[in-house]
């Protein structure tokens, strides 16, 4: 027992940890959107953009470990259908890591076989930014660390839904868990590998994930499914009456919590002083 209790506050440090390197990324690509010269330059001794930024399978071996150890560490399956589920979400990242820091494939065909112009730097293996550059949207200098910042932000969100579903599990002794974020998802955890996925996707698509994605997706819906006839067996009408007022992965007011908890932080309550309509009413009798 004591040795179990060491092992999850040895897993929480590490995972903190992670954490807070990713926060900090992210507030690094959101100094370089609102126009930090200093640190863009930083990426650049690190990573010149013309040259070849493949061949480091060191980083392919830690980027992997590393979405590996936590997963599992949080989600700890079981079950064989839980190793497959687990199974297509490690070849998810193997394949996603390969490119980024291994071999371009997708770069390699979208430039010998489609004939578009791409190099072989690091910003440029980011596809969805050089897409925006191309099409004339947004520059690469905006558009890569605008993707970098989105991206790395549901990555955290991913893992941080990911941890708490994880501790009300295994806090609750086998219980039924309907609070905390299980009061929005009844897969939080599952939810959390779907963002981190969309997230990796948006920062590196490549051919070969974006055919996976849609499979791990299926698979991951079709575990929530089981796992759910199990849970209505075990605790019947309890968790039928739970089902029908949670969604299974995730509802709209979710995503609109923080922004309503902001809106009261700043006073624009409905019928307060600081109601959204009276400010608009306001600015019209100015003009």
């Amino acid at each position: 027992m004591k040795s179990r209790k060491i092992g999850t506050y040895i897993l929480t440090a590490l995972f903190l940890g992670f954490v807070v390197v990713l926060i900090i990324n992210i507030f690094y690509y959101l100094s370089l959107l609102f126009g930090a010269p200093g640190n863009a330059a930083l990426f650049d001794d690190l990573m010149p953009s013309d040259s070849y930024a493949y061949g480091r399978w060191a980083a392919v071996f830690i980027a992997v470990a590393l979405f590996s150890f936590f997963v599992l560490g949080f989600l700890m399956p079981t079950k064989k259908r839980e190793w497959r589920s687990l199974g297509i979400y490690e070849a998810f990242i193997i394949a996603l890591f390969t490119e980024m820091f291994g071999f371009p494939l997708t770069i390699y065909f979208l430039s010998t076989f489609l004939g578009i112009p791409l190099s072989f730097g690091h910003k440029q293996g980011h596809l969805l930014a050089t897409m925006l550059d191309m099409l004339g949207i947004l520059g690469l200098e905006w558009g890569w660390p605008l993707v970098m910042a989105v991206s790395l932000v549901l990555i955290v969100t991913g893992f941080i839904l990911i941890d708490r579903g994880w501790k009300l599990i295994y806090r609750s002794g086998g219980e039924l868990v309907t609070e905390g974020i299980y009061r929005y998802s009844r897969h939080p955890q599952y939810l959390g590998i779907i963002l981190i996925t969309i997230g990796l996707l948006i920062q590196w698509p490549t051919i070969i994930t974006l055919v996976m994605w849609p499979i791990l997706i299926f698979m991951y819906y079709q575990l929530a499914k089981k796992e759910e006839k199990e849970m209505e067996a075990k605790f019947k009408e309890a968790y039928r009456e739970y089902k029908c007022k949670v969604p299974m992965f995730f509802a709209l007011s979710f995503f609109l919590l923080p922004l309503m908890r902001l809106m009261r932080l700043l006073g624009l309550k409905r019928g307060g002083r600081g109601d959204i309509r009276e400010i608009g009413d306001e600015m019209k009798e100015k003009q």
